[in-house]
């Protein structure tokens, strides 16, 4: 069964390790934009010394670089089943240009899943990881503002994909193999499964 699908949730939710989970037991690709980045800038492709050159000033990568990373890796062979999209869209802009991509290859996505969280449960789990992981950038005042920019400009999404009838919102807090279970079971309740 292929299934082409996008991921929401805040920072510290849980995405990056469920959407490993989820992409596994699907057959399916995860892929990130921090991964995409990180294979063009490491590939030194036209894109990836675009984007390097906003990185390395700590800007954002502009939506037109990031939007033709994302085409070209969906394009490629090992997502001819689907994909898992982690990251990506992140503003309402980005919605448009991902249908257009699906649209233009004649497909469209199965199913968004949102994981909710908890603000002050991520607050907890993000400074406990800052502190395991010597992330001393991840401060209490900057794990907040990462939440409410999500909430400002990623979390709208939800709306979007809620009005399309793709969305599915799962409660991201407990243990991963919990959560992962409640992902998987949603999924299948929407004709998504292995």
């Amino acid at each position: 069964m292929s299934a082409r699908m996008v991921l929401l949730g805040p920072p510290g939710a849980g995405k990056g390790t469920q959407a490993a989970r989820i992409a596994e037991r699907l057959g399916i690709p995860a892929i990130s934009t921090g991964d995409i980045f990180r294979a063009n800038v490491a590939g030194a492709t036209e894109l990836g010394t675009r984007a390097k050159a906003y990185m390395d000033k700590g800007e954002y990568v502009p939506d037109s670089i990031t939007n033709a990373m994302v085409a070209d890796r969906i394009a490629q062979a090992d997502c001819e089943g689907g994909f898992l999209l982690d990251g990506y869209p992140r503003t309402t802009a980005q919605v448009g240009e991902l249908d257009s991509m699906l649209k233009d290859s004649g497909l469209a996505l199965d199913v968004v899943v949102e994981i909710t969280a908890d603000a002050e449960a991520v607050v907890a789990r993000l400074l406990k990881r800052a502190g395991e992981q010597g992330r001393a950038d991840d401060t209490e005042p900057v794990i907040r503002r990462r939440l409410e920019v999500y909430a400002e400009s990623t979390a709208p999404l939800a709306g979007i994909y809620a009005e399309r009838g793709l969305l599915v919102q799962v409660d991201g807090m407990g243990e991963i193999d919990t959560v992962t279970g409640r992902i998987m079971e949603a999924l299948a309740a929407r004709g998504v499964t292995a």
